[in-house]
């Protein structure tokens, strides 16, 4: 699923603003994160809370080579909420938690560096 992480790459084609509004990114607050047995690369299992408007959602994400499951709970994260439900193995994600990878293609977590409320819509 991952694109290409040279920093150097070229930027991808063009797209007008409209494009952009169609993907909708959201804050949440990560309310469980569990060790995802069985996945392929090491993987958390984790509950987001995206406030009142979208709930509670499931994601699967590969962030275990940089956080805990104890530093995750109660940290925001910044997802993806309007792509089709996704089976990852044998779990569902449904909603697609955004980072960038570092220097050694580990990912590192997309979130604000101040608190927003949940739910809350990147511009």
């Amino acid at each position: 699923m991952h694109l290409d992480h040279d920093p150097a790459a070229l930027a991808a084609e063009e797209i007008g603003f409209d494009d952009f509004l169609k993907v909708d990114i959201r804050i949440g607050t990560v309310v469980a994160a569990e060790v995802y047995e069985g996945a392929r690369k090491p993987s958390y299992k984790l509950r987001i809370d995206f406030g009142p408007g979208i709930g509670e959602k499931k994601s699967v994400g590969q962030v275990a080579a940089l956080y805990s499951p104890e530093e995750l709970v109660g940290r925001q994260v910044a997802a993806v909420v309007n792509f089709p439900v996704r089976q990852i193995g044998k779990a569902l994600s449904e909603v697609l938690t955004m980072g960038f990878a570092d220097a050694e293609g580990r990912v590192v977590l997309f979130s604000p560096d101040k608190a927003v409320p949940n739910g809350s819509r990147l511009f």
